[in-house]
């Protein structure tokens, strides 16, 4: 096994002090605010792997060129076989101190059209206005280390009409004009009553002048051609709710900027009306959202969107096409070895709103937990596995400790899924034919191979090439680091 570096990114949503303890990094390291540690065989970002020299000295060689100098080596045959010569999957660590982007991954056929379409337009792969930086659809999933908010999927049209009807805004009332609207892309009959007087189930929103000219007295009464111009191919067979949940969401994204304080004080007073604690989540987000970007609608959308509330251990699997948020939060994520994002709103990067609205999934559905129901208390050490229905990706948060203590996470895991707890002797082991990576996330913990045995302490990692075969985290059991710890593990399913 190889020690592996992350690469840090610095975004203005980050952690000014979060990332930088977990990992322990020098103040120089430490200046401005950290989103994400990187553990990545991508090309654009990739992790360097400390390796031994011919000479036998240890020297430094990225992830993509120690996997293409050996492939089955590093990878395996099976990975090899159907991924190619490289790391199937991007693992980070991400802490979100405030809101990042409304955002989409790209389906695989727009992710490949999208990519050749940038480079016969000669934008540069770092270009900042660029969308795609590769050719990959891009599945993704986080496991929570700490409270964990984001709001992830849409909602039912009916959850969303709720919570646009207690918003006093000339946007939340388009949005509820596009969720009534026809097959045709019509304002219904109600709408327009609903935008002439302002009158939402009998009461009265009295909206501010100055505000409604943001729209015109003829686009609050215009059909939604613009937005169904904008529609993928797909939604010559999609059903009117679909359509109707495309309409509104593309009223948000494209209403262009609005008073920042008009919008704030609009979901301030709805949060004030909200009963459900999902509505009243919806609203919170919302209003994080319209704080971090002022006068962005875009945080309207929130509110058509389901609000999740992740405790340590728990999850979340987003597929592509899925609109999501994350809102604030430190997690480990893994996904698709792609960097490819499509943002509607909520950032200062580049939007590119038109290949959005081509892979966006308007389709209501609750958030997908993949955490395995199979959990398992071993001998010498607790794990959750998280295993979506995906080829490139799975996780394993754990926690090892030589005293045998219950673990808190898995307890409550196993009260919720009521899953079956065995007892394991021996070595229970992690998946073992493909490419893994061991992070200790708190205290110490032994790594274990059929070739090598390594210590990590918290915030360092390793790469388990697949030569290296069956993989187990144990306690340190003598007195040269802590007998607990806990660990992520990112891998193959297989």
């Amino acid at each position: 096994m190889y020690t592996i570096h992350p690469v840090p990114k610095h975004y203005a949503w980050g952690s000014h002090d979060r990332l930088q303890h977990l990992f322990d990094l020098p103040p120089q390291e430490s200046e401005g605010p950290l989103a994400e540690m990187w553990f990545s065989g991508h090309t654009g970002s990739a992790s360097m792997l400390e390796m031994p020299s011919p000479k036998g000295e240890s020297t430094l060689v990225s992830v993509p060129t120690a996997i293409v100098h050996d492939p089955l080596d590093m990878v395996g045959h099976k990975s090899s076989d159907e991924f190619g010569p490289v790391l199937p999957y991007l693992f980070k660590i991400i802490c979100a101190r405030e809101p990042l982007s409304l955002q989409v991954h790209p389906i695989d056929f727009e992710a490949r059209a999208g990519f050749n379409e940038e480079n016969a337009r000669g934008i540069a792969l770092d270009d900042p206005t660029r969308s795609f930086k590769d050719t990959n659809a891009k599945n993704e999933m986080v496991v929570a280390l700490e409270p964990f908010m984001a709001s992830v999927g849409f909602s039912t049209r009916n959850v969303a009409m709720k919570n646009l009807a207690l918003v006093n805004h000339p946007v939340a009332l388009r949005m509820l004009a596009a969720l009534q609207s026809t097959n045709e892309g019509e304002v219904s009959a109600d709408s327009k009553q609903i935008m002439q007087t302002g009158l939402v189930d009998g009461e009265s929103h009295d909206l501010d002048q100055s505000e409604s000219t943001n729209f015109g007295a003829q686009a609050a009464f215009d059909n939604f051609q613009s937005a169904d111009v904008m529609m993928p191919v797909a939604s010559s067979v999609w059903h009117l709710g679909m359509k109707r949940i495309f309409r509104a969401f593309h009223a948000a994204i494209t209403a262009g900027p609005v008073d920042a304080q008009l919008l704030l004080d609009a979901l301030q007073a709805g949060l004030g009306k909200a009963t459900a604690t999902k509505q009243i989540l919806a609203f919170e987000y919302a209003i994080r959202a319209a704080t971090a970007f002022p006068g962005d609608a875009s945080a309207l959308a929130l509110l058509m969107m389901n609000p999740v509330l992740l405790d340590e251990g728990d999850s979340v699997f987003i597929p592509t096409g899925t609109p999501h948020a994350y809102i604030h939060g430190m997690g480990a994520e893994i996904m698709t070895n792609s960097d490819n994002v499509l943002r509607a709103g909520l950032t200062v990067k580049h939007k590119d709103i038109e290949h959005l609205l081509k892979c966006l999934n308007c389709k209501p559905s609750m958030p997908i937990d993949p955490s395995d129901t199979r959990v398992g208390r071993f001998l010498t050490r607790d794990m959750v596995v998280y295993r979506p229905h995906v080829n490139e990706f799975m996780l394993v948060y754990g926690r090892v400790d030589a005293q045998h203590t219950p673990w808190p996470v898995l307890d409550a895991m196993a009260k919720r899924y009521d899953a079956i707890v065995r007892q394991v002797s021996g070595h229970p082991t992690l998946p073992h034919l493909g490419p893994r990576i061991v992070m200790c996330t708190q205290g110490a913990v032994k790594c274990v191979t059929e070739r090598d045995t390594r210590v990590l302490h918290q915030g360092e990692a390793v790469f388990v090439p697949a030569s290296d075969g069956w993989l187990s985290v144990d306690p340190v059991t003598d007195s040269s680091a802590d007998s607990t710890g806990s660990f992520v593990a990112a891998s193959t399913p297989f």
